[in-house]
C-alpha cells in the first residue's frame, strides 16, 4: 500500500479501517495504518484498538510487536486479552499466555476473564505439560463459576486426559451435566491415549451417538494392542467411513504382522476411489517390506507417482526402506540418487539397505557423507556389521562412537556389540559395556537382558548371568531359555532343571527352544530317565510336537548313554528325514563306545549324505585307527583330498588384557611361541609327578608313540592354557573357547593343571563349558 493510496487522516472511520486492514498483506503497510489511528486518536477507542491487535497476530507479524502494540493499548478489554493470549499459544510461547492471564486478575477492575480465556489457559497448560498449573486453572474456573460451561469443561477433560490423568478427566465428565460430541470425543481420546481398551469400550458403548471420529480412534486402539478381530468388526459396523477409518484399518493389520489382510484391505479401498494419504501409503509399504513383497511394493510406487505422492519426504523414504528390505537395493539407489528432498532418514535407510545386502563398504561411504549422523545411523552400521560376522569391525566401530561422545548407544548397538563380545570371547569389553549401561540406568529389557546373560553364560561367569537375570524386571520365555541352557553347558544341570520347574511355577510357558535346552541338560549329564521324562511332557502336557533338535537331543542323549541301538531306532521312528547332525551324535557316541561295526556303518552313510563334511570323515577315520586298520585310515584321507575336503583346525581363543589371541593345532606364529613352549615344558613336568600320562590314543596316525606324545602337546588348547597361566594373575580364571570338542588328553592335561598351578580353567568346546578346579571338571567325565 503506498501513502498516496491512505485515507486522509480527518476521513479515517471503522468502515474504513476495516477495509484497510483486509488489504494488508506486509507490515509497512500495517504500519501505515497504525501511525493514522495514533495520529487521529482512534487507537484510544477500545474496539477500534481490538481490530488492530487483531490484526497484528498474522504469519508476517513477530509476536513481540504484538506484545508492544498490546502493552500501548489504554484500555485493553477480556477480547483483546484472549487475542494476545491465543498468539502467544499459537506461537509456541504457552508460558506467556500463563503470564497474560495473571496480568489480567491484577487488572481485574476493568477487565475481567471470559469463557474464551479458560480454554485458553487450558490449552497453556497442557503444552507446557503441567498438569499441577491445569488443577490451578480448574480452581479458578469454578471460583469464576464457568465450571458449567461445556466449552470449558471438554478443555479440563483433554487437559487432565492428554497429561494421563485419567482419574481427574472422568471426575470432570461425569459431573458434566451437558455433554456433548466433543466431550465424548475427549474422554474417549484420553482412555485411548493410555491403552485402556476395556474403560475406552464402556465409553464407546455408552455415547448416545457414535460418530467417525470416535469409531477410528477405537480402531487405533484395538489394533494397537493387537485385537485385530474387534477393530475389523467395528469397521464392518460403521455406516459411515472417511480415509482415516480405512487407514486406520490397514495399519491395524499391518502393526500386527498380517501384512496380507493390509494389502487386500489397500486394494478394497482403492477399488471404492477413497484417496491415498500418507499415513496408508506408508503402511502399505511397510506391510511390503515386511513380507518382501518386492512386486506388490514396485506396482505400488507406480500408483504413488501417479498420484503425486512422492513428493512426500515420509513416502519417499518409505519406498526406499521397502526397495532396500526386499533386497532391490539398485531400486533404493535410484531413488535416493535422483531425490531433490531426502533427510536423515533416508540417509539411514540407505545404511540399513547396503547392510543387510552384504555390502558393507557401501554403508561405510554413505556413513562417511553424512553431515549429521544419529543413533539410528551408527545402529544401522554397527549392526549391519555385527550380523554379517565382522564383529572385531563391530567393537571398533562401538569404540569409534563411544570416543567421539555425541551419540549415546541404543538397545540395537548395545545387542549387536554384546553378541560381538559373545563371539570374540572378548569378556573384559562385555563386562565394560555391562558397566555402561548399569552407570548410565539404561533399562534392561528382556531382550538386553537376554544378551547379557547368553554373553556371560557362553563365557563361563554363570554368576554374572545370574546376578542379569535376577535384576530383570520383565523376564521373557527367552530369558529363561537363555538361563536354563546356560547353565546346563555351564554343567549346572540340577540347578537347571530346578529353574525350568521354577519357570513353570511363575507363569512363563515354555516354548520348543526351552524343551531343547530341558533336554540339552539332561544330555550333557546323562539323565537318561529324565530326559525321556521331559520328551514325553513336552507332547503331552504342553501340546508341543517335537522338531528334529529334540530327536537329536534324544539320540545324542540316548548314544552318550551306550544305548545305541535304541537310538538307532528312534532315529528310523522320526517323523521327518533324519539331519546329518542326528546321524552324526550316533557315529561320535559309536567311536566313543567301540561300537566299531555300527559306527562304520553309520560313518559311511553319513559320507554318502554330506560329502564335503570334514568331521565325519574325521571320525570314521579315527573308528578305524582305534582298530588299526591303517589301510581304511589311508583310503579316507586319499577321498578326503580327491574331494578336497579340508580338515578344520582345532582353534582355541583367550583374551588376555583386552586383547584377543587365537592359537591353531601346531601353532608357531605366536610372537611369544618360545615362552609358551618353555611353559608347556615345565606344564609337563610339573603333572606327570601327579599322574599325568600322554593318551595317545588320540592321534590317529601310523607313526610311533613318541611322535604322537609331541604332536599331542601341540594341541590348540594346550598352547591357550600355558599362554594364560604366563600372562594373567593367579585369581584370574584362564578362560578359553574352542572351536572342536576337546580330546581326552587335553581334558586330563586340564585338569591336573587346574590342580598342580591351583587355577582355575574354564573351556567351552563345541558341546559345553568344562569348568576346571583342583583336579575335577564340571561335566563329571560326560561329555
Amino acid at each position: 500500500m503506498k501513502s498516496s493510496k491512505l485515507i486522509k487522516s480527518s476521513t479515517l472511520n471503522q468502515s474504513i479501517m476495516d477495509t484497510l486492514l483486509l488489504q494488508c498483506k506486509h507490515l509497512s503497510e500495517f504500519n501505515q495504518i497504525l501511525s493514522q489511528m495514533i495520529v487521529t486518536g482512534f487507537i484510544k477507542d477500545t474496539y477500534a484498538a481490538s481490530r488492530i491487535h487483531a490484526s497484528s497476530i498474522s504469519s508476517f507479524i513477530n509476536v513481540h510487536y504484538s506484545r508492544k502494540l498490546f502493552d500501548h493499548i489504554q484500555h485493553p478489554n477480556g477480547f483483546i486479552y484472549n487475542t494476545m493470549m491465543r498468539s502467544y499459544l499459537h506461537r509456541n510461547h504457552p508460558e506467556e499466555t500463563v503470564f497474560l492471564y495473571k496480568l489480567m486478575l491484577d487488572n481485574k477492575k476493568s477487565v475481567y476473564p471470559d469463557g474464551y480465556t479458560y480454554p485458553l489457559l487450558v490449552q497453556a497448560c497442557i503444552a507446557r505439560g503441567s498438569v499441577l498449573e491445569g488443577k490451578a486453572v480448574h480452581d479458578h474456573v469454578v471460583k469464576m463459576g464457568f465450571d458449567s460451561d461445556v466449552y470449558v469443561r471438554n478443555n479440563l477433560v483433554n487437559m487432565y486426559a492428554v497429561c494421563g490423568d485419567m482419574v481427574d478427566a472422568r471426575k470432570v465428565f461425569d459431573e458434566s451435566s451437558v455433554r456433548d460430541l466433543v466431550s465424548w470425543n475427549s474422554i474417549l481420546a484420553g482412555y485411548v491415549q493410555m491403552g485402556d481398551v476395556e474403560e475406552a469400550k464402556v465409553v464407546f458403548d455408552q455415547m448416545p451417538e457414535k460418530n467417525v471420529i470416535a469409531s477410528n480412534s477405537m480402531i487405533v486402539l484395538f489394533g494397537r494392542c493387537g485385537r485385530v478381530d474387534e477393530a475389523y468388526r467395528l469397521f464392518v459396523e460403521m455406516n459411515e467411513k472417511d480415509v482415516v477409518s480405512w487407514t486406520a484399518m490397514i495399519g491395524c493389520y499391518e502393526q500386527s504382522g498380517m501384512c496380507q489382510q493390509a494389502l487386500v484391505m489397500f486394494v478394497e479401498m482403492n477399488r471404492k476411489g477413497i484417496g491415498i494419504d500418507e499415513v496408508v501409503a506408508i503402511s502399505v509399504l511397510s506391510a511390503c517390506s515386511r513380507s518382501s513383497l518386492l512386486e506388490t511394493g514396485s506396482s505400488f510406487h507406480g500408483l504413488v507417482l501417479k498420484t503425486g505422492g512422492l513428493s512426500y519426504v515420509n513416502i519417499h523414504n518409505a519406498l526406499i526402506h521397502m526397495y532396500s528390505t526386499c533386497g532391490d537395493i539398485a531400486a533404493a539407489e535410484k531413488l535416493f540418487n535422483t531425490s531433490s528432498h531426502t533427510d536423515i532418514v533416508s540417509w539411514n535407510s540407505m545404511i540399513s539397505g547396503y547392510s543387510k545386502c552384504g555390502s558393507l563398504k557401501k554403508a561405510r561411504e554413505v556413513f562417511d557423507e553424512m553431515s549429521v549422523k544419529d543413533v539410528v545411523s551408527w545402529s544401522a552400521l554397527i549392526s549391519g556389521h555385527s550380523q554379517a560376522g565382522m564383529f572385531e569391525e563391530t567393537i571398533a566401530l562401538f569404540n569409534e562412537m563411544m570416543v567421539l561422545g555425541q551419540i549415546k548407544p541404543d538397545e540395537t548397538i548395545l545387542v549387536s556389540v554384546i553378541s560381538a563380545c559373545t563371539r570374540l570371547v572378548a569378556l573384559e569389553q562385555g563386562k565394560w559395556v555391562h558397566t555402561y549401561i548399569k552407570k548410565n540406568g539404561l533399562l534392561v529389557n528382556s531382550i538386553l537382558g537376554t544378551t547379557l546373560i547368553d554373553m556371560y553364560m557362553k563365557l563361563g561367569c554363570v554368576e554374572s548371568a545370574e546376578d542379569v537375570f535376577y535384576n530383570m524386571d520383565n523376564k521373557g520365555v527367552s530369558s529363561w531359555n537363555a538361563l536354563i541352557l546356560g547353565l546346563a553347558m555351564n554343567g549346572e544341570v540340577e540347578k537347571s532343571l530346578e529353574m525350568f520347574s521354577e519357570m513353570k511355577k511363575s507363569g512363563v510357558a515354555p516354548n520348543e527352544i526351552t524343551f531343547v535346552a530341558v533336554l540339552g541338560g539332561c544330555r550333557h549329564m546323562g539323565l537318561v530317565d529324565k530326559g525321556r521324562e521331559h520328551f514325553d511332557s513336552m507332547i503331552n502336557t504342553h501340546k508341543i510336537e517335537p522338531n528334529i533338535k529334540h530327536y537329536g537331543c534324544m539320540v545324542d542323549l540316548l548314544a552318550r548313554a551306550g544305548l545305541l541301538k535304541e537310538a538307532e531306532e528312534l532315529i528310523d521312528s522320526m517323523p521327518m528325514a533324519p539331519d546329518v547332525a542326528t546321524w552324526g551324535a550316533l557315529l561320535s557316541a559309536c567311536k566313543k563306545h567301540g561300537a566299531n561295526e555300527m559306527g562304520e556303518r553309520v560313518g559311511l552313510k553319513l559320507i554318502e549324505l554330506q560329502p564335503d563334511h570334514d568331521g565325519f570323515h574325521v571320525l570314521l577315520s579315527n573308528i578305524y585307527a582305534s582298530k588299526g586298520s591303517w589301510e581304511h585310515v589311508a583310503e579316507i584321507r586319499g577321498t578326503m583330498i580327491e574331494n578336497r575336503v579340508v580338515k578344520t583346525p582345532g582353534c582355541s581363543i583367550i583374551e588376555a588384557n583386552g586383547i584377543v589371541h587365537e592359537f591353531v593345532a601346531g601353532d608357531t606364529g605366536h610372537p611369544q611361541i618360545h615362552e609358551i613352549e618353555e611353559m608347556l615344558d615345565k606344564i609337563t613336568e610339573r603333572v606327570k609327578l601327579i599322574g599325568y600320562s600322554p593318551d595317545t590314543n588320540e592321534v590317529c596316525f601310523d607313526i610311533d608313540a613318541e611322535e604322537k606324545e609331541t604332536t599331542l602337546f601341540r594341541h590348540s588348547e594346550k598352547l591357550a592354557i600355558a599362554f594364560g597361566l604366563m600372562v594373567t594373575g593367579p585369581a584370574t580364571p584362564i578362560r578359553i573357547m574352542k572351536n572342536l570338542r576337546i580330546c581326552n588328553d587335553c581334558h586330563a592335561l586340564a585338569k591336573l593343571v587346574s590342580k598342580a598351578f591351583d587355577r582355575e580353567i574354564v573351556v567351552r568346546d563345541r558341546h559345553v563349558f568344562h569348568h576346571f578346579r583342583q583336579g575335577s571338571c564340571s561335566c563329571m567325565e560326560y561329555w
